[in-house]
């Protein structure tokens, strides 16, 4: 379906604003301190941007098909060939992620502001954006190629399936397919697997005034941008090849 330029950017601003707020949400409520979440789990965080790709991809749909995530931009381009409005997916969904980090950030206000406690602060990077467990950036590369290939590869499948589109079954098969992504393959990195979803918070929490933050860890940040990019690619190149 082709959808208007001005609907693209719009939706994907307002869908990939939801899928981080939910996503960068759930984070803040299961680390920070005096969160009646705090400590609840690596289920919990799957679970919870799972809903957030839920919500944020029904929302845009009408407007721009609910991409939320370029490495699945990249992997609908690739398969179609058509790549005219990738850069307008691109900069809607990093300004949408921007946005919902931003929010996250006013919704557990307080909670981030009890870091300004010397004794009791920590890095609070975690709740924005991801980082291995095991530092290796071959091995940490290959983690995002391999769980963005395994979700950028049944997205496209599912577009096979008759009826799940119009029916709008689709979109909650996706976002159960990235709660198990998340339960699976999330533990070595925190499965960015989405460009926009890393790198949006990253700046953000680079900009904001959150009290001992600690780094932001640019070091890392090509990595959670180049593999869900060249998972997504992999992903269209098989899907084109088999199906």
């Amino acid at each position: 379906m082709d959808y208007p330029t001005g609907d693209i950017f719009v939706g994907e601003i307002i869908g990939t604003a939801i899928l981080v707020l939910f996503g960068v949400g759930v984070v803040a409520a299961v680390t920070l301190r005096h969160s009646k979440a705090q400590a609840s789990g690596w289920i919990v965080i799957s679970f919870g941007w799972g809903f957030g790709v839920l919500a944020g991809a029904y929302t845009a749909g009408p407007l721009s098909g609910g991409h939320i995530n370029p490495a699945v931009t990249f992997g609908i381009a690739v398969e179609s060939g058509d790549w005219s409005e990738v850069p307008v997916y691109v900069a809607g969904q990093m300004v949408g992620a921007m946005l919902g980090a931003v929010l996250a950030w006013a919704a557990y206000y307080a909670q981030f502001q009890a870091n300004a406690d010397r004794e009791k602060s920590a890095p609070t990077l975690g709740a924005f954006s991801t980082g291995p467990e095991i530092r290796k950036p071959v091995v940490n590369l290959l983690t995002e190629i391999i769980a963005t290939m395994a979700l950028v590869l049944p997205v496209l499948a599912f577009g096979l399936t008759e009826g799940l589109g119009t029916s709008g079954t689709q979109t909650l098969i996706v976002a159960l397919l990235v709660v198990g992504i998340g339960l699976s393959l999330g533990g070595p990195t925190g499965y960015a697997i989405n460009p926009a979803r890393d790198l949006g918070p990253r700046i953000v929490h680079q900009l904001l005034p959150i009290p001992n933050k600690g780094t932001s860890d640019w070091g890392y940040a090509w990595i959670p941008v180049a593999g869900p990019l060249l998972g997504g690619v992999l992903g269209a190149l098989i899907f084109n090849v088999a199906f």
